[in-house]
């Protein structure tokens, strides 16, 4: 079993930036891609960012040029860096991580941008 624990939400002001992390525990050994989805009001689970135990990584347009993800392998963290927010970004986001013994999801942080 994996347990994923994010951190890092908050209110922030249109333009501003906040750093989310994601820190794994359990069977961590078994862990490979790890990424960042988020939900928002009314709307469909969508995946934000992902990254390989190698280090590539994919992004939703939406997010391109803004956002960052990362991660450090030595302490089983993903980061997530979000720059330039607006109010559509607005939404819970949820770490995940796949292996082979399941695909594990974080219980999510809330990420506001309002004025």
């Amino acid at each position: 079993q994996v347990q994923l624990v994010e951190s890092g939400g908050g209110l922030v002001q249109p333009g501003g930036s906040l750093r989310l992390s994601c820190a794994a525990s359990g069977s961590t050994f078994s862990i490979g891609a790890m990424a960042w989805h988020r939900q928002g009001p009314g709307k469909q689970r969508e995946l934000v960012a992902s990254i390989t135990r190698a280090g590539r990584t994919t992004y939703a347009d939406s997010v391109k040029g803004r956002f960052t993800i990362s991660r450090d392998n030595a302490k089983i963290t993903v980061y997530l860096q979000l720059n330039s927010l607006n109010p559509e970004d607005t939404a819970a986001y949820y770490c995940y991580a796949s292996s082979p013994l399941g695909n594990y999801w974080g219980r999510g942080t809330q990420v506001t941008v309002s004025a």
